[in-house]
């Protein structure tokens, strides 16, 4: 090569080093980490971990820039050329100068080398050297259990660019304002992600507000961020870490039963996959990048892994204790966060900032205070009212680091209501109302209305806000016979509005004001959209597209009073033989026939008669009705009177049992409608 091209080569080398410098921005920690030991008041072996992409090659470039403005001779080593030989090794200036630097980088690709590098090498290194690691896995355990390192080794996990810089690297890469929000959306304060999605979008001329990462960005990522699985179990097991919120190894076996234990294992050593307390989630980017591809690549596969871990989740709430519920409803919230739903979702890094407690009587005092500082006083003696009827149905709610209380919640479960309790509360007196001139309740149902007093730094778009609706929306899935539901949401609260609306919950006319603030009351009827339809209608969306929302999809059911039931059931048995007629029935559209889910309505409700004639065969002081219910309506005597004879009685004593029996027929099926399946449909007197 001529004299000519090598200097064309150099320049071009220093340009390209101008850029990546350009580019380099933030890690004002990292350097400072660097930096104390590079001048003798730190450590002597710096361990940088943390996933591809994450800017460790950009921090050791920078390492070396710091360290040879400092005088000191740098070495750089690729995990790709790394010798255990001795005489490799004997090579290295780290082992014969005490201020030279050496900087190993893509460790990851020579992991087997780490008990090499801690035992053999590194002892051999002189005081005042210092060494750089940089690799995307954790450092082996052992390193710290050694106490030989103490004080040797700083462990250093390299994390997302903080939004700022993340800003400034957009700047950097002459990102227009337009587009700033839709990449950090997408890339966070990833540096790789962010710089390659900025090359695609900047050249983009068409692109805007609504970004979003095209197939090839999506696929480039996925190379250099996650690379080659094991196999096809492996890529699903990390698709559902990706899709959930939170992946334990019960979850994993939800939708994986084959191998769960060996595949979560293999997730948590994963170098993108970080653990907490409740369980293993991956780095944000590869989230969405793992997202994006399958939804891309395999759509049903994608709707069938959903609908997988939503019913496991489902589940979960309604089995999880009382103190884990909150949770489990965060965590099937989760599955819903692409549509549509306000931001709502949960944030790792707020967990355990509040902390959730029963009411104690000498808590009242303090609820008093929070309320009136809330809402005012008369807000506050509502609030004081229902704690001394209902003490069990109050949450307080602390800021974990100062014990500070900052708000109560309140669950208040009603049958009935004395004149006392109207007038104490016109939001619950409003909500009482609504119900009773609407579809009033029936034997054995309540309602519920939620009431809340936060103190006013914390309503809104809060973390606290979203621990408190997981609260609520536990109540609501979780409830038993429970008929209407009513949250009371102050006017200026637009955040709980916006969730709300989208919920299907549905405001009431009626306005009523505890204090000077208006309230806004947001109500559903359970019976006509009980806790598994809406569970439905909020899974919906997310399967069809994000179209729509939970009052867009399946009808309601029919909520019947017993006397409108008892009519409609006597129509039906009348009717038994004619499949049209009973499809016409109000019958099909109530729980009782819902519950029988993938069956026709009008042959499931046919079915449910049928059975309720033969249980009543079951009981000896039953038989009499049964058989004059059997000629009347099973085997379609074309009289009374007919009827009668066949079974030998007089025709007085045949009506007498036929109506009999058509009251035990109705009253079974009452209960079933109002307590479940599980209730005998018949039951005698």
């Amino acid at each position: 090569m001529s004299p000519g091209n090598d200097d064309k080569t150099g320049l071009l080398g220093r340009r390209l080093q101008a850029a990546q410098e350009s580019a380099f921005v933030g890690r004002e920690e990292e350097l400072a980490v660097f930096n104390a030991a590079l001048y003798g008041g730190g450590c002597s072996v710096l361990y940088v971990h943390g996933p591809g992409g994450i800017g460790k090659s950009a921090l050791l470039r920078r390492f070396a820039a710091e360290a040879a403005a400092a005088g000191r001779p740098v070495s750089m080593v690729d995990g790709h050329t790394l010798e255990p030989s001795p005489a490799a090794s004997e090579a290295e200036p780290v082992l014969h100068d005490a201020d030279a630097v050496l900087l190993i980088d893509d460790f990851e690709r020579v992991h087997g080398l780490e008990g090499w590098l801690r035992e053999r090498f590194l002892p051999r290194v002189p005081m005042g050297a210092l060494v750089v690691i940089a690799g995307r896995y954790r450092p082996d355990m052992r390193w710290q259990a050694d106490p030989g390192w103490a004080g040797v080794l700083e462990v250093l996990p390299l994390r997302d660019l903080r939004a700022g810089d993340a800003r400034a690297l957009m700047d950097s890469c002459g990102v227009p304002a337009e587009l700033r929000e839709p990449l950090l959306a997408f890339a966070g304060g990833h540096p790789l992600a962010l710089l390659l999605a900025a090359a695609v979008a900047v050249k983009d001329g068409g692109a805007g507000r609504r970004w979003t990462p095209d197939q090839d960005v999506v696929g480039t990522l996925l190379d250099q961020l996650v690379g080659e699985l094991p196999s096809a179990a492996h890529r699903h097991a990390l698709e559902i870490c990706a899709h959930a919120y939170m992946t334990t190894e019960d979850l994993l076996r939800a939708v994986l039963p084959q191998d769960a234990g060996t595949l979560f294992s293999w997730l948590r050593r994963l170098p993108f996959v970080e653990s907490c307390n409740l369980g293993l989630f991956p780095h944000d980017v590869v989230r969405e990048v793992l997202e994006a591809d399958l939804r891309w690549r395999d759509p049903e596969g994608y709707t069938v892994m959903h609908d997988r871990l939503h019913a496991h989740l489902a589940e979960r709430v309604r089995t999880a204790s009382d103190v884990d519920a909150p949770g489990a409803v965060a965590a099937l919230l989760y599955l819903h966060r692409d549509n549509g739903v306000p931001a709502d979702v949960p944030d790792r890094r707020d967990e355990g900032e509040f902390q959730e407690e029963l009411l104690r009587q000498e808590d009242i005092g303090t609820l008093v205070r929070v309320a009136t500082a809330a809402e005012g006083t008369a807000s506050a003696g509502c609030a004081a009212f229902w704690a001394s009827r209902q003490p069990e149905a109050f949450r307080l709610y602390r800021r974990a680091e100062t014990g500070e209380p900052v708000a109560f919640s309140a669950w208040l479960r009603l049958a009935e209501l004395d004149e006392q309790e109207l007038t104490a509360d016109p939001v619950v007196a409003a909500a009482w109302a609504h119900a009773r001139a609407t579809t009033p309740l029936r034997g054995g149902e309540p309602l519920a209305v939620n009431r809340l007093w936060a103190l006013p730094p914390y309503r809104e778009r809060s973390p606290l806000m979203e621990v408190i609706q997981w609260r609520v929306i536990a109540h609501c899935l979780r409830a038993e016979r429970m008929a209407w539901s009513y949250i009371a949401i102050r006017h200026s609260d637009q955040a709980w509005v916006e969730r709300l609306r989208h919920y299907g919950m549905l405001t009431i006319s009626e306005q009523p004001r505890p204090g000077e603030d208006a309230y806004t009351l947001f109500a559903h009827d359970w019976r006509a959209v009980p806790a598994q339809a809406w569970l439905e209608r909020m899974n919906q969306p997310l399967v069809a597209g994000p179209a729509g929302g939970p009052s867009a999809v399946t009808a309601e059911l029919a909520v019947l009073s017993r006397a409108e039931f008892a009519e409609a059931v006597r129509k039906a048995l009348r009717h038994l033989s004619r499949p049209d007629a009973l499809a016409a029935s109000p019958l099909t559209r109530t729980r009782l026939i819902a519950e029988r889910a993938g069956q026709d309505p009008a042959t499931a409700l046919g079915d449910v008669l049928r059975h309720a004639i033969d249980d009543l065969r079951d009981d000896a002081r039953s038989v009499k009705f049964y058989r004059a219910l059997s000629v009347a309506f099973l085997r379609g005597a074309p009289t009374q009177e007919l009827a009668a004879e066949q079974l030998g009685l007089p025709f007085t004593t045949y009506r007498r049992h036929l109506t009999a029996g058509i009251e035990r027929v109705c009253a079974g099926l009452w209960h079933r409608e109002l307590y479940g399946t599980s209730a005998p449909a018949c039951r005698s007197t």
